[in-house]
This record gives structure tokens, sequence and C-alpha cells, in this order.
């Protein structure tokens, strides 16, 4: 699949003081319509998303930690009985300060810190960082979501250049690093959902993954975990310590230390 070249405009049918900042910050110009193709970025009364100027009949890409999709998987999603926080090395006691390097929507990073984790997400995208930026600015004060201000930190830059760098911008020292590269799909793999294909057309594929690895290896200091679709390839060609494997995905374990109990 090509990948769609985003328009430079930000819509905003309300809010427009906010929407204003979100368009400066961004460098896109602030308009009351819908291009005529194209992504472009949205600005509602429920904030910043991620819409199509060709498929208006689907939903806009919008990231929420308090509703939907996440709120279910935060309250059914397994606990610390989960594939994901098994991998990441979590167990009665032990609580790990986990980088995730390629954020995306921070569906994993949020599921992370709700669990306990001090976590940083990486990601470096401007649009995808700014929807996730809204999201955590919406639910600012929501007793119930005390936990995501004070466990979860956002940093926009590209892992891939300077991990090391934004990790310690952030003041971040990482026992855990996560990788979960976009991975290119086919015509054989499970469908995307439909609102999905905004995000995977307007990041592409991750060509450039492969590069992760080395980085992570150097920075974690007790593990890095790699997501990756169940009979992909290990990230470059480097055969992990250990898989957990589900019916769709699996998760390639590099153990550097034991993850112990403070």
């Amino acid at each position: 699949m090509a990948l769609v070249t985003p328009s430079s405009v930000l819509v905003s049918t309300s809010e427009l003081a906010l929407a204003k900042l979100w368009a400066e910050k961004l460098n896109l110009l602030l308009v009351d319509r819908a291009p005529l193709s194209g992504l472009y970025l949205l600005y509602d009364q429920q904030g910043l998303a991620l819409a199509h100027a060709d498929l208006p009949k689907i939903n806009p890409v919008r990231v929420d930690f308090s509703a939907g999709a996440m709120a279910h998987r935060l309250q059914q999603g397994g606990g610390r009985g989960q594939a994901l926080a098994k991998a990441c090395g979590l167990k009665q006691g032990v609580s790990p300060r986990v980088l995730d390097a390629t954020l995306g929507l921070a569906t994993d990073a949020v599921v992370l810190t709700s669990l306990g984790c001090q976590l940083l997400g990486i990601e470096r995208h401007p649009w995808v960082a700014a929807l996730v930026e809204d999201a955590l600015n919406r639910v600012k004060g929501e007793a119930d979501l005390a936990w995501l201000e004070e466990g979860f930190q956002l940093q926009a830059g590209d892992s891939t250049q300077a991990m090391a760098s934004l990790a310690s911008a952030a003041s971040f020292e990482p026992q855990v690093v996560y990788l979960d590269p976009m991975f290119p799909s086919s015509d054989k793999t499970a469908q995307v959902k439909k609102e999905m294909r905004f995000f995977r057309d307007l990041v592409g594929k991750d060509l450039d993954a492969d590069e992760l690895l080395a980085q992570a290896l150097d920075l974690a200091s007790h593990r890095v975990v790699v997501k990756r679709p169940r009979k992909a390839p290990e990230l470059a060609g480097k055969k992990p310590s250990f898989s957990l494997v589900g019916k769709a995905n699996r998760f390639d374990v590099y153990a550097l230390r034991s993850l112990q109990g403070k």
C-alpha cells in the first residue's frame, strides 16, 4: 500500500482556541472544512483525531484512555497474567521502568502503566504523538486515571536515530525497552480494522525497525521485548533468549539481567 500524503491542514468544528494551539504546534493551516482528499487532522468536541477525506463514513482515529476499547482492555485484559506483562518481567514486587520506543497509539504503554510501571513512550510521527498528548490532556484531573498522569511520560522523537539521547532528555533510565514496529501487512494477514487503515497510511511501514534492536540492547539494563506477528522473522535476525507465543502475535524477549523486586 502506498503511503498517503497527509494534508497540511487542521480542520476545526469547535474549540477554536485549542485547535489554533495544535495548528501552530504542528505547523498546520487551521480551516473549517475538510480537504478534498487525503489524511487530515480534525479537532472537535471530543478532541484531536485523524480522518480521511476519501473515506468520510469511517470514524476518525482518536486516542481515548477513559472509554471504548482502551477502557475495556484495562478492565478485562488479564492484569499481570497477560503475555505483555509477563514478557516485560512484571511479577509480584517487580514493576520495571519501561521505555516504549515505538509508542504508536500507546495501547500497550498504557496497559503497562496501569499495572504499576513507570513508562516513557517515544513516538516519531508528530501527528501520532499529538493524538496521544491530546488524550493525556483530556484525562488530567480524572481521579480514576491519576496513575496515568503519575506514571506515563511522552517524548516526541525518532528512536531509530537517538533512543539513548531521548531517554536521557527525559531523565529516564529504562530497565526494559519495548519495541512494537509496524510490520508490513499482506492480503493473507488478518483484516485490519477500517479505522486503523488511517494509522497505517499515515506512518507507513517501519522498514528501519532493525536499527532499533541494537540501540535497545545497549540502553536497557535488564531486558528488551519485541512484539512480532506470530510467524514473522526475528528483528534484525537476532535470536531471542525466549519467546511467548500467542494466536496472532509473539513476544521475543532478550534477557540481559534478572529483574528482581525492590
